[in-house]
């Protein structure tokens, strides 16, 4: 059996990167690792989704919607989040 890279049947199923398809794939891969990111650094300080939500005057739903689907955040908000609710640096890459 022939060994595939992911990025090899990323290009064949889903499209090769610059295509729409492979962009709106990556976006959501990329929304749902922040809301994983997130949800990994909350369990690592042994807070639960209201401690952190009491932290950062949130409604335990808002922090349950975010580490489930990340998109939608502005940077002010996951700056409070990660700065104030996880007492973490939040720091942003940009490529062009």
């Amino acid at each position: 059996m022939e060994t595939k890279k992911l990025s090899q049947l990323e290009d064949k199923y889903i499209g090769c990167k610059g295509t729409p398809k492979r962009d709106r794939y990556e976006k959501e891969i990329s929304d749902l690792m922040i809301g994983q990111q997130i949800r990994n650094g909350r369990i690592r300080l042994d807070l639960t989704q209201q401690d952190l939500a009491d932290r950062i005057g949130r409604k335990r739903e808002f922090i349950s919607r975010i580490e489930n689907d990340g998109s939608n955040l502005t940077i002010r908000t996951l700056r409070d989040i990660v700065e104030t609710g996880l007492g973490g640096t939040l720091r942003i890459e940009v490529n062009v």
